[in-house]
């Protein structure tokens, strides 16, 4: 009823899981993701203990082929039934296919990453999803390259039901908001007609209000765009003789703080500011 991937960024900073299903809220039972440990997704009559047992034993140092194994084994229930996709803080990811899982059902894993779907529309869904991973290596957010991937299933036919939900998890030590958390990104659309399109529109929304710029995009706030940025300000309210502090307080209005740099302004920034 699902397909998922799960991976790991090429220089093993963050873990994550994408996941779209027929299926109501799928990001409510399907990803988990610990950082600097691993991720998990369990599909097709789920079992939800895996989630903590997966990363449970992946932080004690078992490799994730093992983890898997280990989950089967201990599964009393409907584990032919079963589906799931483990990656670990290093080497190759797992997967597995319970033989009495909906057709088509199946994965893939490698290095950094497994892939798996049950009730496909046939194995290019998984095929399409392997080939995005794997050419988009390049890519250095793993939230992108999870959502490149999820989004070719998806258009190769995904869930042979249809569409309903997808979500996306990604962890990274410390990388969270305002370096408080480690979740990086999680983001749910749980009952959309095109739900991988809503979430790869939320993660660029995520960008915009959560990422901060990077250093060489930045404009600096003299001369004549320092006059149209106070300009500005002080028509929607935010006058301030100290231009650092007005585009602050603005900004917060806004939801960009993380995007602030005294003495500069992020082209994205000014953009949203020009547009308003």
């Amino acid at each position: 009823m699902t397909f998922s991937i799960v991976g790991r960024s090429a220089d093993g900073t963050a873990l994550g899981v994408a996941v779209a299903s027929k299926f109501l809220g799928v990001g409510a039972a399907v990803p988990a993701a610990l950082a600097d440990v691993g991720a998990v997704a369990t599909q097709s009559y789920a079992n939800l203990a895996y989630r903590p047992q997966a990363l449970a034993l992946l932080s004690t140092g078992v490799a994730a082929p093992e983890a898997v194994r280990a989950l089967i084994a201990g599964d009393a229930g409907q584990v032919e039934q079963r589906q799931v996709g483990v990656v670990g803080a290093t080497g190759p990811g797992a997967t597995y296919t319970g033989a009495d899982c909906h057709e088509w059902a199946g994965g893939t894993a490698g290095e950094g990453y497994a892939i798996q779907g049950n009730m496909l529309a046939g194995p290019a869904v998984v095929g399409d999803m392997t080939d995005a991973w794997l050419g988009s290596a390049d890519e250095s957010r793993l939230a992108y390259r999870l959502v490149a991937a999820l989004r070719a299933g998806d258009q190769a036919g995904g869930d042979r039901r249809g569409r309903q939900s997808a979500a996306l998890l990604v962890v990274a030590k410390g990388l969270g908001y305002g370096g408080t958390s480690d979740v990086l990104v999680d983001l749910r659309v749980d009952d959309h007609p095109d739900p991988v399109t809503e979430l790869a529109r939320l993660l660029e929304m995520h960008t915009l209000y959560f990422e901060r710029p990077a250093p060489e995009t930045l404009l600096p706030l003299t001369d004549t765009l320092a006059d149209e940025v106070r300009k500005r300000l002080a028509a929607l309210g935010h006058p301030h003789a100290d231009l650092d502090e007005g585009l602050a307080s603005w900004a917060g209005v806004e939801n960009l703080e993380m995007r602030i740099v005294p003495g500069a302004i992020d082209p994205l920034v000014l953009a949203h500011l020009r547009a308003m």
